[in-house]
């Protein structure tokens, strides 16, 4: 293509040349962009992704650790006064909360990233306005709020998830599996429809052959009380099945999804809550040490935390919805091969839970499609 401009012949050929020119420099920086962008994605090592979602863990005791007038009320503590002090209470709050969470101070806070300190200016909240189970941990999983999706008592969930996205891909199929301690969540990521592998309360891991390790922990969910009554078991017995499962099926996507810090705090038990959350810290530590000493998972794998909501503040720290301001207040964390060491992001910016979904398959080279809208990736997480 050119111009052709009658001011004689030289003149002629120069502008045609020149416009020549200026045509291949667009058309090699566009070139150069698209393999950028492409190399972006080739480049990543993330071959597998482990989501750990804590049902209702507030982002106050995440970043400030325990709450000293919760911790000391009577009302909210059964244990020992001098013991759950001396296991929680330091007089800052960065001594609190690695206390409280020794694994992420020390190791995601060193070498990953963590988003929602809310006292810094860097906020993570939810799209969905009803701040609850079902709604939050749909919105994460789908990338999307379905207003639809107003109870936890909703049926299948009519929205594809991020989970299901990754094993339509090549080399991924029957590699995505969910271990939950809510019975619930089988609907949330709709099994029935995707056929996945989802294991929840009651319900024992299935297999041609499986290990020792697994039968055994198929077993200990019936030599311990139903502590919260049918429909949820304590996070302990999920944290195992899950672990037995990943040594010998070896997924590439896996969901742990943990609810003992919910089922406490709705119960006003404070000093349950946080050990449930220091217990939780040491599930995380474990299986990220797991795999970062298996070839198959070493230096591939990336991890990300979070909850399905946060709670209400004071006395209404033991409830959450729409009726209870900040609940809807949320964070990420996350470690692995493609993310930078940032640590705790100090800069005030605003990021919504419904962009984790397509984090994660950017993360992995993909682009999350689905039968409804998907938020955009975080893109500093990448960088």
């Amino acid at each position: 293509m050119y111009v052709l401009v009658h001011y004689g012949n030289r003149k002629n050929v120069r502008v045609k040349l020149k416009f020549k020119y200026y045509i291949m420099r667009i058309v090699l920086m566009m070139y150069l962009l698209l393999m950028i962008s492409g190399e972006s994605y080739a480049q990543n090592k993330t071959k597998n992704v482990i989501l750990i979602s804590m049902d209702g863990y507030r982002w106050q005791e995440l970043f400030g650790g325990a709450d000293s007038i919760l911790l000391n009320a009577k009302k909210y503590n059964s244990q020992d006064s001098s013991q759950r002090f001396a296991k929680y209470w330091a007089f800052t709050e960065k001594e609190r909360r690695a206390k409280l969470m020794p694994f992420v101070w020390k190791e995601i806070a060193a070498n990953g990233q963590i988003y929602g300190n809310r006292s810094l200016g860097n906020n993570v909240d939810f799209r969905n306005t009803y701040w609850f189970s079902y709604p939050g941990r749909s919105e994460v999983l789908t990338g999307y709020f379905d207003p639809a999706i107003n109870s936890n008592n909703y049926s299948d969930n009519p929205n594809e998830n991020i989970l299901e996205f990754i094993e339509k891909q090549k080399g991924y199929r029957g590699k995505s599996v969910v271990f939950a301690s809510w019975d619930v969540v089988a609907k949330i990521v709709n099994r029935n429809r995707n056929r996945m592998m989802v294991n929840i309360y009651g319900e024992d891991v299935k297999d041609q052959k499986l290990t020792s390790t697994q039968e055994l922990a198929n077993k200990m969910q019936y030599f311990l009380p139903d502590f919260f009554g049918k429909g949820e078991r304590l996070d302990g017995l999920t944290y195992m099945l899950a672990r037995a499962y990943i040594e010998a099926g070896h997924p590439r996507v896996m969901y742990i999804d943990l609810a003992d810090t919910d089922v406490f705090g709705h119960g006003g038990k404070y000093d349950y809550y946080l050990d449930a959350a220091h217990y939780a810290d040491a599930m995380i530590a474990d299986i990220w040490h797991y795999v970062q000493q298996e070839p198959f998972y070493r230096n591939q794998t990336t991890i990300i935390i979070y909850p399905d909501h946060g709670r209400g503040e004071a006395e209404q720290w033991t409830s959450h919805g729409t009726n209870t301001p900040h609940s809807g207040e949320s964070y990420i964390m996350i470690l692995g091969p493609d993310t930078s060491p940032k640590g705790e992001i100090t800069a005030a910016q605003q990021l919504y839970m419904d962009q984790v979904a397509q984090t994660i398959a950017n993360i992995m080279g993909l682009h999350f499609t689905a039968n409804h809208p998907v938020a955009n990736a975080i893109e500093s997480i990448l960088k």
